[in-house]
Order: structure tokens, then C-alpha cells, then sequence
């Protein structure tokens, strides 16, 4: 990129000179400013680590469970988040549950901002706790620990809601997305709908050209690096290496765009940048043991999306285990968890979309276009759109009838058809989709599969030759003391250090700041010498994210090369015939479970009532949808909250959406002939049915096509003319009425 300074005509005029007068005064005073917006977060980062418990929570909590007093000891903890003024909780709504991510920094991410994931459930009228952690792991701590303590915490928040209609929502931001799911595979009696944010679970998966993290293991040559790091840590890995992978990854924002951003509106970013860095320069440590499994057994070795980690307890960690809606959140934008690792385990679990269904999972996803990585948690644009829609739409997530969905938003307009039967600016539906649809986001062929299999194996010959040859003499030399001076020297630690204290240099720096602020001069924002400053830091930026893509296509060609050679494939035992994580087959036990469940649900198409009827004309009618509306949602529950007969739970009403589903798959046509024999005589009751059948097709549109076809034949099955069916709207489901 060009830059040219102006050109200074011969006799140049007053108004040049009195711009670049003006520019210099300017940029002086930004400059003392600046270093005291950096003393200010040296200042911060000593106060926030001498905290017991450190985090970045905008919200008072309560203790309810720490970690450090169960039988097997961490340090982690649950906290119910108390509900700011003007903010009304629901005690029978169903809890959320947030979980953070113990990917180096401190806790706190998912409740950073009041528009957060907490702060949208809270105003949905959702009870909120939070799992967090303490900056140093207890003795001995391993991953499995971590899931059992995790397990203790949900079984107090549902003893604490025993009116709740459903078991917790879980949220699981990034790393502790995966814990989340490995959890819910082992105890799914536990969980209402799982909610995974920016969560990598198929650590392999990606397109050629982009992702290039998912190659520096196989670059290191394999976790080797990881056993020396926590030996070097006396038994600790220092998270701040963690955070140090991540700033790699966007060299020019590292450098320079977050310093920059910050000098050249200094006046006006400085409150923002310091709650930013308050959470990003809180790091923690992990033991050595909880980081070799999460590198072994899923950055490098990708055993989770597999069905191929086993705990200490000899459990095998199946993620087709879990019975609740799993809801996959991922963006485009995220250069961390780009939507292959989000969404990949899918595909490496199962064949189609009908053995999702056999295993009676529901899966849901969403792709945002732009956002990054930190930004599925702490944007208040993603937390105001679909974090809200998911908070208040948590039920239509759960009552889903098996298979897979994507979410999708649609802002609320003039045109938008019975727009109050929808909670906010959005109207969110869940489109069926199948597995080709993920596939066509991209993702490895066969060729890549193996060539991370060949990683895999020689990340583990050198991790086994590190601690055989290596690993006794670090572990004699590495002492707590020597460790500890070792992680004061971080270079990221260094940098919140070196304007930290008191000192002549800081004193004056913040004497200094003080007179500026008080005789602040900015320089016109038409003023020349600020657009020739923003031009060199767009050519500053241009230069690193060149180097940067240059650096990346470089590792990609190595690893691609290095990993796809014949001759070391065939050394360390890959098949060039094999597929090298074929998708795991559905026991023995699970197909007798599933016959006998076939067999049972045909014996009862037969069986039931007006209720069953009317969920399963939906059901059939729906299919040719293809869809699910919150709209249409909202009318079907207030007709189960106002239905004269015995009331059913959520958890029953769930359980009898999914039977008559089954149903129709099964025999279609059989569910629908007895329908008739499940009515009552009472043509009133048949014609009141359908009218509310009527109201919940027409919440989000005109019945047309395919849906008006389905209908009259369904409403020829409850034997009531469709003319009398329409004009049936009354009460609580007249569309005048169906906002009260």
C-alpha cells in the first residue's frame, strides 16, 4: 500500500503548519495517555490476580457448591448468579447453567457483559448459576475429577428446582464445550438442552487454506512438547502458553490493531480495552495431567468425535449416549473453532440423519457469517440475537422431535405474520437438514484423514521416547521454585508487568496523564495528519497479515507434505487402504434396545387419545414443512397450559411428541388410519381439537401447498367439515387474543 505525504507547495499556507502543530500536540498528549492506560492495566493485573477468587463476572453470586471440599478435590465451584434489579425469575422455568472455558484465562467470559449469556437468560426469567475456577488446579486434579465435580454441581441445581419443568440448560463455551458433552455421554439423566458455543470437538476437521491451528501439533512433532512444558512447570502448565497459541494466530492484532485501536481513540476506548485485558491476562494454571489428555486425546489424537476415550473408571465416552437437544453454536469468522471442528463430530459419529434419529438425538446448529471466536461469548450483537432466541426458545429445542436442524433468524417486520407470538426482534425456526449439508461446508478427504493419523502416531512414538530418555532428568531439575520464576517471566506476564507498581517512572506517568486529561487538545477529525496515521497502520496491518498468511500456507504445505509421505505412513503403521477413524458401529445392545422399542411403539399406534391425535396430525402435517416455528410453539403452549384434561409436564409432553413422531415413521400410513379410533365421540372436542391444530399451523404463515393438502386429510380423519374447523377460533387461540 502507498502512503504519500502531502505535498507542501512552494509558500505552503498557515493552515498546513497550524494541522501539523495541532497533530504533534495531539499525539503527544495520546502518548502520555496511552502509557497510562497501560500502567492502569499493569495496576489491574496485580489487583486481579491477589484476588482469592479471580474472575470477570458483571453480576453478584452466591456459593452453592466448591469443588475443593468433595471427595475428590478441584478447583472448580458453582455459583447461582443473583438476578440484578428489574429482573424477574421464573422458579418453574427451567435452570441455565453456564460453564467456562479453562482454556488458559480466567472466569467469567460467559457473563463478561450484561448482555451475555446469563444476562439474556435471566431476562427470559431463567434461574442462572455459573461453573467457574480458581487459578491453580488441586493436587492431583485430572479431567475426570473435573467431570464428576461438574456432575455434583447439576445434581444440586435440580434438587434446588424440583417444580423446574425440565432438567438444566447447559451452556458450555469453548473448551468447556467438549467437557459438557463428555459429561452428558456418561450421565444423561442430568441434562435439559446442551448448548455448545464455539466448542472444537472434531479436532481434525477443516478446509485446505484456512485453520491452520489444527496442524501445529503434527508440526511440533506431537505432545512431547506439552510433558516438557508442565515438567519445566514442576507438575503445572502455565495457561498462558495457551493464550500465547492464540495471539500467534492474529499477529497484526497482537502487535498492533489492540494498542493501536486504544492510542488513536484514547480518550473514549481506554475503559473497554482495560475490561477486555482484565480477563484476557488472567491466566491459570492446569496440572500436567489434565493437559496431556486434552492434547493427547483430543487436539492431536481426535478421540472424542471417534467414540474412542475411555475414562479411568473404564466407561467409554460415546457421544451418541447423550439423550438431550445438543444445540452447536459456530461462526465463519472463528479462526479458533471454525464450523468443520464445531460441527465434524457429526459426520465421524454417524451415517445419515436416520441414525441420529435411531439414537434419539436431536441436534441443532447455527452458523453466524462473521463473528469471532471471542465473540460468540462476549458480543452484545450475537448475545441480543441468538443467544436470546435460544434462551427463550428453549422449550421448541426441546420438544423437537428427533434428527438434525438448523436454526435460523429472521428479523420481525410489518410483514411478519402474528409477530407478537414471538419473543424479541427475531423469529427463530429449525430447518431439517441432513448430513450432506454439513459435508458441504467442507472438510477432509480420506488422504487428510490419514496424514493426522500419521501425526497421531508420531506424536506418540516421541511422547513415548521423551519419557523414557528425557523426562527423568527435567523432572530432577525442574523445582517448584525454579517453576515459578519461569512463569513470572512469561512474556505475556512481563507485559502487564512492566508499567505495574510504584516507581518514579509510573508516578510521573500518571501525574503526568492527569494535567493532560484536564487540558485535553484533540486534533480535529478532519485534520490531515490523522488520515496519513491511519493509512501507515492499515500498511502496518496489510505487512503482518501478509507475513502471517505466508507463515500459515507455508505450515499447511509441510504438514501436508511431511504427513502425507507413503514411506512415513507405512513406518508407523497407517493402512494407505484403511479409513483411520472409521465411524464407530452401533452395538449389539443398542439394536436389540432399538428393536424392541420398534416393536413396542407399533403395538401402540392404536393406543391413546385426543392429545395423540392431535400431536400426530401436527406431526404429519409439520413434516411437509420441513420446519419448526417459535410461533407456532408459543400457540402449542398455551394450549397445554390451558387444556382442561390433566395437565402434562414438559418432560411428558417431550416424551409423547417423540412417540408419535416414531410412529409415523415407522407406518405412516397405520397412525394415520387409527387416528380416528382415538377420538372421542364428542364432535365439540374433535372440532375444538382441530381448531387448535389450526391456530398452531397458521401461527407463522398462510397453510398452503403441501401443509393445506395434509390438513384436509386430516381433518376428513377427525371427521369435521374444514369450514367449521377454521371459523372455530375462540379463547385463548383467537388470533386477537393470543397475545394476552
Amino acid at each position: 500500500m502507498s502512503m504519500e505525504l502531502p505535498k507542501i507547495p512552494d509558500g505552503a499556507p498557515p493552515s498546513f503548519f497550524a494541522s501539523a502543530l495541532e497533530y504533534m500536540f495531539d499525539a503527544g498528549q495520546r502518548n502520555v495517555l496511552f502509557l497510562d492506560v497501560m500502567r492502569r492495566r499493569g495496576e489491574q493485573y496485580r489487583e486481579h490476580l491477589a484476588e482469592t477468587v479471580p474472575h470477570v463476572l458483571d453480576y453478584s453470586v452466591e456459593l452453592i457448591v466448591d469443588g475443593r471440599t468433595l471427595e475428590r478435590p478441584v478447583n472448580y465451584a458453582l455459583v447461582r448468579i443473583t438476578p440484578p434489579k428489574g429482573v424477574e425469575i421464573d422458579l418453574k422455568r427451567r435452570p441455565f447453567v453456564v460453564v467456562d472455558p479453562r482454556a488458559g484465562h480466567g472466569p467469567g467470559i460467559g457473563g463478561f457483559k450484561a448482555d451475555s449469556e446469563i444476562g439474556v437468560a435471566m431476562k427470559a426469567g431463567h434461574p442462572c448459576y455459573f461453573v467457574g475456577f480458581m487459578p491453580e488446579p488441586m493436587p492431583g486434579q485430572t479431567i475426570g475429577d473435573v467431570a464428576r465435580a461438574e456432575g455434583v454441581f447439576l445434581e444440586k441445581v435440580i434438587a434446588l428446582h424440583p417444580d423446574a419443568d425440565g432438567k438444566p440448560c447447559v451452556i458450555g463455551n469453548c473448551q468447556a464445550g467438549w467437557a459438557v458433552m463428555i459429561l452428558a455421554s456418561l450421565r444423561p439423566e442430568l441434562f435439559g438442552p446442551i448448548i455448545i458455543a464455539g466448542a472444537p470437538v472434531s479436532y481434525w476437521a477443516g478446509v485446505h487454506g484456512k485453520n491452520p491451528m489444527r496442524y501445529s501439533g503434527g508440526l511440533l512433532g506431537g505432545s512431547w512438547l506439552t510433558a516438557l512444558t508442565s515438567d519445566l512447570g514442576a507438575g503445572k502448565f502455565d495457561g498462558a502458553w495457551l493464550v500465547q497459541n492464540f495471539e500467534n494466530m492474529n499477529p497484526s492484532n497482537t502487535l498492533w490493531t489492540k494498542q493501536y485501536n486504544v492510542y488513536s481513540k484514547v480518550d473514549t476506548e481506554a475503559e473497554r480495552y482495560l475490561e477486555f485485558e482484565k480477563w484476557w491476562g488472567g491466566h491459570v494454571n492446569l496440572n500436567a495431567e489434565e493437559i496431556q489428555f486434552i492434547v493427547d486425546e483430543l487436539f492431536i489424537g481426535n478421540h472424542l468425535a471417534t467414540g474412542r476415550i475411555k475414562t479411568a473408571d473404564g466407561d467409554m465416552v460415546d457421544l451418541r449416549n447423550i439423550r438431550s437437544p445438543i444445540v452447536v453454536f459456530c461462526s465463519k469468522g472463528d479462526n479458533i473453532t471454525p464450523p468443520q471442528q464445531a460441527l465434524g463430530w457429526i459426520l465421524d459419529l454417524y451415517h445419515d440423519v436416520d441414525e441420529i434419529r435411531a439414537y434419539g438425538q436431536t441436534i441443532v446448529y447455527t452458523v453466524h457469517e462473521t463473528v469471532g471466536h471471542l465473540g460468540i461469548f462476549v458480543s452484545g450483537g450475537v448475545a441480543k440475537k441468538e443467544h436470546s432466541e435460544f434462551s427463550s426458545n428453549i422449550d421448541l429445542i426441546d420438544v423437537l422431535p428427533p434428527g438434525l436442524y438448523e436454526a435460523t433468524f429472521e428479523e420481525k417486520s410489518v410483514d411478519t405474520a402474528n409477530p407478537d407470538l414471538a419473543y424479541g426482534k427475531w423469529i427463530m425456526r429449525c430447518e431439517q437438514r441432513t448430513l450432506d449439508d454439513i459435508r458441504a461446508m467442507g472438510g477432509n478427504s480420506l488422504e487428510d484423514e490419514r496424514r493426522f493419523a500419521t501425526a497421531a502416531r508420531v506424536s506418540e512414538i516421541n511422547l513415548a521416547n521423551y519419557r523414557k530418555f528425557v523426562q527423568p532428568w527435567i523432572k530432577a531439575m525442574a523445582t517448584p521454585q525454579i517453576a515459578e520464576v519461569a512463569r513470572r517471566w512469561h512474556p505475556l506476564r512481563t507485559q502487564y508487568e512492566a508499567l505495574a507498581g510504584q516507581n518514579p517512572l509510573t508516578k510521573a506517568i500518571e501525574t503526568t496523564a492527569e494535567n493532560i486529561r484536564e487540558h485535553r487538545k484533540p486534533a480535529t477529525s478532519d485534520n490531515p495528519f490523522l488520515a496519513l496515521q491511519d493509512n501507515i497502520s492499515k500498511g502496518i496491518v496489510g505487512a503482518l497479515d501478509q507475513w502471517r498468511d505466508a507463515q500459515e500456507a507455508l505450515s499447511e504445505k509441510i504438514f501436508l507434505s511431511v504427513y502425507g509421505s507413503p514411506a512415513l505412513q507405512a513406518a508407523v503403521g497407517i493402512d494407505p487402504n484403511a479409513d483411520p477413524s472409521p465411524k464407530p458401529e452401533m452395538s449389539q445392545e443398542h439394536r436389540k434396545l432399538l428393536e424392541a422399542r420398534i416393536a413396542e411403539l407399533k403395538s401402540r399406534i392404536a393406543s391413546g387419545g385426543l392429545r395423540e391425535s392431535l400431536v400426530r396430525g401436527l406431526l404429519y402435517i409439520g413434516m411437509a414443512r420441513g420446519m419448526a416455528d417459535e410461533r407456532g410453539l408459543e400457540v402449542l403452549r398455551r394450549v397445554r397450559m390451558t387444556d382442561s384434561g390433566p395437565r402434562l409436564t414438559l418432560t411428558e409432553f417431550k416424551a409423547m411428541v417423540r412417540e408419535q413422531f416414531f410412529m409415523l415413521l415407522l407406518d405412516s400410513e397405520a397412525s394415520l388410519a387409527a387416528i380416528p379410533k382415538l377420538l372421542p365421540q364428542d364432535v365439540e372436542a374433535r372440532r375444538a381439537g382441530l381448531a387448535r391444530m389450526h391456530d398452531v399451523l397458521s401461527a407463522s404463515g398462510e397453510i398452503s401447498g403441501e401443509v393445506a393438502k395434509r390438513l384436509r386429510r386430516v381433518t376428513e380423519l377427525f371427521g369435521v367439515t374444514e369450514d367449521s374447523t377454521s371459523q372455530a377460533n375462540t379463547g385463548p387461540f383467537d388470533p386477537q387474543a393470543r397475545a394476552s
